[in-house]
């Protein structure tokens, strides 16, 4: 992948090689006791396939900061980016908003926007005309390190 810094988001442009998937169990993994009778297949997965709808739209991007905690988003995730799919009121979005790149959840009524972080020590954004404001694209999934 080839890397970009843009204000508090790294974004990531992905590249495609074939025939690179890892092995993949289809077991379902357990959360309770495990079976070790059950039978299990191995395949080959490719999470672009699972991850990525539109390939020629999709980017990566690395959070940075606190101010979407609540929805799931930790500093140093990396989402996955869809740039063709339509922004939506309650859509998580990221956003090119006066010079820098933000990422949020969409709250649209009638004629307004709002930029609304999931921490409650973050300002709600208001979108107004004097804003140079663009909706960059819209997350679709959360890649997360444990």
């Amino acid at each position: 992948m080839i890397a970009h810094k843009q204000g508090s988001l790294t974004f990531f442009t992905p590249e495609t090689i074939d025939g690179t998937a890892g092995q993949f169990f289809d077991t379902g993994i357990s959360a309770g006791f495990p079976s070790p009778a059950e039978d299990f297949k191995e395949h080959r997965l490719s999470l672009d396939e699972e991850l990525v709808k539109n390939k020629e739209a999709t980017f990566y991007a690395r959070v940075s900061g606190q101010s979407m905690i609540g929805a799931g988003l930790d500093d140093n995730d990396l989402l996955v980016i869809d740039r063709s799919l339509e922004p939506q009121n309650n859509k998580i979005a990221v956003c090119f908003l006066d010079g820098e790149f933000t990422v949020k959840r969409l709250r649209v009524s009638k004629d307004e926007v709002w930029l609304q972080p999931e921490n409650p020590d973050y300002p709600i954004i208001n979108i107004t005309e004097d804003n140079n404001f663009l909706i960059w694209g819209i997350v679709t999934n959360v890649i997360k390190k444990v």
